[in-house]
């Protein structure tokens, strides 16, 4: 099972949603580098469950627990390990699910990957709970990028067709409901509201920013930004989607109107606009970095759904009970940033190597 990310850090994350606890391992975080813990937690916050109207009943603190690699707020240079408990379980709900899987959810692939060994409960592995330990290490690179000058922050794009007005030039983590157009995140949050009340769910589309980077970051062919933003960001369940800049709309334009025209000012290379997502070729060129990536509906809804039992083959009708987020959407924002951060973290690390080997 490929669980691990980066090539200049390295990033394991191991537990199920309903087992003991979560965690991750984080290699390469220099020695004396130092840590905001309180700052850290309010990050986690961010994506902790049972906290919003719209979320999901489930209530964890989601404090991490540092076993290995910081003392006294700084780390040490050795791997940085952090579990997270799980203390909100209820495993009951989910023995149906052994039998017969919820129709777009990992259930039925993790049957026939595993041979029915895995741990159905909560979605095991394949559960957004794995989603916590990976935004601590996410959460701790933010700060390292920060200290660099580099800021990543995101927003609520879309939900369910609604669409954010504004453009995202600030953070939005300081709102309870990150959009930049506070009326259209009231118009979210009843879809969202209304789609729960008939045991239904909805889905929608986050945007991300990361500024102040620097031109030169990633490489062409299979190790390019794109990519490497890609392989994070698909490691949050139900994420189906990403497109970088003007994305499939610029697949609409012509050259003369895609095409970022370049200038200079005081010496330095700037694009007039941004349709490249601040990457070209597989490298930063020094504008803002931007993608948005689409996160599907909840599968575990109430509403009645037909399925299979995988024992007899016979068809069976689900409805699904327990505990879920009618919308995944507002919890996935920080993860989001955390993917971003894991990505251009493991990039900046690769470029230092080139220009200081």
């Amino acid at each position: 099972m490929s669980s691990s990310y980066g090539e200049n850090i390295r990033l394991s994350i191991f537990g199920e949603s309903h087992s003991p606890s979560v965690g991750m391992v984080l290699e390469g975080i220099r020695a004396g580098e130092k840590l905001d813990s309180d700052k850290l937690l309010r990050f986690l916050a961010r994506r902790a469950p049972g906290t919003r109207e719209y979320s999901t009943a489930r209530r964890e603190a989601d404090a991490p627990v540092f076993l290995s690699g910081i003392k006294n707020g700084v780390f040490t240079g050795t791997p940085v390990c952090a579990v997270i408990q799980n203390t909100d379980t209820r495993s009951s709900d989910y023995e149906q699910l052994k039998r017969v899987p919820r129709p777009g959810h990992a259930d039925y692939t993790a049957q026939i990957k595993y041979f029915g060994h895995q741990d159905s409960a909560g979605g095991g592995h394949f559960s957004g709970r794995l989603t916590a330990p990976m935004c601590v290490a996410g959460g701790i690179l933010i700060q390292l990028l920060e200290n660099e000058g580099i800021r990543i922050f995101s927003r609520i794009y879309s939900i369910g067709g609604i669409l954010d007005t504004g453009t995202l030039d600030a953070p939005t983590a300081d709102k309870a409901f990150p959009t930049v157009n506070d009326e259209k995140g009231a118009q979210m949050l009843a879809l969202i509201a209304e789609k729960r009340a008939a045991g239904d769910s909805v889905g929608g589309v986050i945007e991300v920013c990361a500024k102040n980077l620097p031109a030169g970051l990633g490489d062409p062919m299979f190790d390019g930004m794109e990519n490497r933003i890609a392989r994070a960001v698909f490691a949050i369940p139900a994420v189906k989607g990403i497109e970088f800049g003007s994305g499939f709309a610029g697949a609409n334009s012509c050259g003369s109107e895609n095409n970022d025209a370049f200038y200079s000012d005081n010496g330095r290379i700037y694009t007039k606009t941004n349709n490249a997502g601040g990457i070209l070729g597989g490298i930063t060129n020094g504008m803002d970095l931007t993608f948005r990536a689409a996160v599907k509906p909840t599968p575990s809804i109430a509403l009645p759904q037909d399925s299979i039992d995988m024992q007899t083959c016979e068809k069976a009708v689900l409805s699904v009970q327990g505990r879920h987020d009618p919308c995944i959407v507002p919890r996935a924002v920080p993860c989001m940033e955390a993917a971003c951060a894991l990505a251009v973290y493991d990039a900046l690390l690769g470029r230092r190597k080139e220009t200081h080997p």
